[in-house]
């Protein structure tokens, strides 16, 4: 490597000092028209000579030799001019202390040359870049670039470079004053020139996103551009690095939303500098909650899970001088005392329990001992060690709930409702799916495209609500930041996303249409075709566009609190009949009554 380097120095060194001879004499001929009087050529090697020492002097002091042809673009090309600028100004100064070495000479020549050197010595080195850039191009697929914004030029440049395996062909935009311009030797056409250059001889058949869109127009952009025939989709992401990679279009960036009034300086103020337990912190709501926490100023954050796995993983990705691990079974009260006496947390967010509607439906002892002793536990201990704040997570699954864990679910809602909560705040947090959580759908899905398939879905009428775990964590934050206990909180999850259209899209975005079925399974005990996250119409906005308040439902506390302790002691055959006494809208089925 460092012979190549040395000789592409050596050639550049000796082709700078012929052009620079060439560009000297023709700036003679120029001036003279071509009749250069002999007297004005006796000084010509000392002028040469002084010329070519201070331009190689230049280029060096300015690294102007250490470029790659390869990336040899304007700013480069900037930087030379300047390093030819200051040599001949060294010329010049050299001249003024002694013209005697070089007169005859006609002071236009310096300027003449000065041109003649831009053109020449620039031209030699983007003549390279040209030369490589078509030959980088050539078996390369057409694409389209999609918008016009600060990342478009560096991805142009990276697929002529060879970078990137693209060709560029054409730019869409929406920008009508960009139309017919060019971006780096591409032309940019209107969205309406699709049709004409998908039909064209070079059509492209891929397409890389330059620009950001909101997920609704980026979804509506995916469709049209696969209806042509467009099905290889990349957008351009931004590094931590500042550096840009390509990447495929996922499910979550047409589902997610960008909440407007997420309100960073109130959830600032009120984790800094606090102590917060999180449980369930390995699992996907708990992880970002910890993270979150941490970024936002917590001083100590405690990790609470029961499997080593999750704990060990969220570990990883957090500072060890500030974020505590302990593996702990949230049932065992005696033992999470110890943490709440050791510790003594400012606020407390539980998050742990069991999510799986199958898995509790055919679990029922464990689903209930973990969802309902677990937050009786968790707040009953908050309240005894004098926690300001407690955040019960929730799930839409608690409305009207068709299945164990909506019912287990409630049950916390309306014990952090009614307890005697002392100068504790408690508060529930209810919101729906979250996107590419462990075991939700999303990577169920992943894995079944990749695996080559069919992809399963329940019910082709199914739907749910879906919204990106940090979004959702960060509005759990901000519903606590502005609790005042008693509250349940709504986040508004949008509009509820039919699963077998969600499934479509993802096969879309694989390139896999026409390849991979999608086979119906029916649905699973438990499983509601609709999922709600409102219980009545009596739901009030707050002061924030995405989180909603419920109406207290009164539950008297010491009825609540015999009725968890007899569905605790009963007998699994019994769980389900408890489960409807406490929460009446529970629709169970009749068959698992009778049982």
């Amino acid at each position: 490597m460092r012979a190549t380097f040395g000789r592409r120095i050596l050639f550049f060194v000796l082709a700078d000092i012929l052009l620079g001879i060439f560009s000297l004499y023709a700036s003679y001929a120029l001036r003279f028209n071509f009749a250069v009087p002999q007297e004005y050529l006796e000084h010509f090697w000392n002028v040469a000579s002084l010329m070519l020492f201070a331009k190689c002097a230049a280029f060096f002091f300015f690294k102007i030799y250490y470029k790659s042809w390869r990336y040899f673009g304007l700013k480069d090309l900037k930087e030379m001019i300047y390093a030819m600028l200051s040599a001949y100004i060294f010329f010049v100064f050299i001249f003024l202390l002694d013209p005697s070495w070089f007169v005859p000479m006609p002071r236009s020549v310096v300027i003449i040359d000065f041109l003649l050197c831009v053109v020449l010595l620039g031209g030699l080195r983007i003549s390279k870049r040209i030369f490589l850039e078509r030959s980088s191009q050539r078996g390369n697929p057409p694409a389209l670039i999609i918008g016009v914004g600060n990342r478009t030029p560096s991805v142009i440049k990276s697929a002529l470079a060879g970078d990137i395996a693209y060709e560029p062909v054409a730019i869409l935009s929406d920008d009508s004053s960009l139309i017919g311009s060019y971006v780096e030797g591409v032309r940019v056409y209107s969205f309406q020139k699709l049709p004409e250059l998908v039909e064209s001889d070079n059509s492209p058949v891929s397409a890389i996103i330059s620009v950001e869109y909101d997920p609704k127009t980026l979804d509506a952009l995916v469709e049209r551009l696969d209806s042509f025939g467009i099905g290889e989709i990349k957008r351009v992401s931004l590094l931590a690095d500042s550096t840009q990679k390509l990447e495929n279009i996922a499910i979550e960036d047409l589902l997610a939303r960008k909440p407007k009034d997420l309100d960073s300086v109130a959830i600032a103020e009120f984790i800094k500098g606090k102590t917060v337990l999180v449980t369930g912190a390995g699992g996907s709501i708990g992880s970002e909650i910890t993270i979150q926490s941490l970024d936002f100023g917590a001083s100590r954050v405690l990790m609470i899970d029961n499997s080593e796995y999750n704990l060990y993983r969220i570990s990883e990705r957090v500072c060890p001088d500030r974020a505590e691990a302990i593996l702990l079974d949230i049932r065992e009260r005696d033992r999470l005392a110890d943490v709440f006496e050791k510790y003594r947390p400012d606020i407390v967010i539980h998050a742990a329990a069991y999510k799986h509607v199958p898995l509790c439906e055919s679990n029922t002892m464990s689903a209930v001992r973990n969802n309902v002793l677990g937050v009786v536990n968790v707040i009953d201990l908050s309240i005894e060690y004098g926690v300001r704040k407690v955040v019960n997570i929730s799930s839409d699954k608690a409305v009207r709930p068709t299945n164990v864990m909506g019912a287990t679910k409630r049950i916390g809602e309306l014990y952090a409702q009614n307890v005697e909560s002392s100068q504790s705040e408690i508060v529930s947090v209810r919101f729906g799916n979250v996107l590419d959580s462990s075991g939700s759908v999303v990577p169920k899905f992943r894995a079944q495209i990749e695996a080559g398939g069919p992809v399963t879905v329940t019910d082709p009428e199914i739907t749910r609500y879906f919204m990106l775990i940090p979004e959702a964590c960060r509005l759990v934050l901000q519903a606590a930041a502005m609790a005042r206990g008693g509250e349940l909180f709504i986040l508004d999850m949008g509009e509820p996303v039919k699963i077998v259209d969600l499934a479509r899209k993802m096969i879309r975005l694989y390139g896999k249409e026409g390849e991979i079925d999608i086979v119906y399974t029916g649905l699973r005990p438990g499983e509601k075709l609709y999922e709600e996250l409102l219980l009545d119409d009596a739901e009030c906005k707050t002061k924030y566009e995405l989180i909603y308040v419920a109406s207290p439902t009164h539950y008297p506390i010491e009825k609540l609190k015999k009725d968890i302790e007899r569905l605790l002691e009963s007998r699994e055959d019994n769980i389900v009949e408890i489960l409807s006494e406490i929460v009446p809208e529970y629709s169970a089925r009749k068959e698992e009554l009778q049982r």
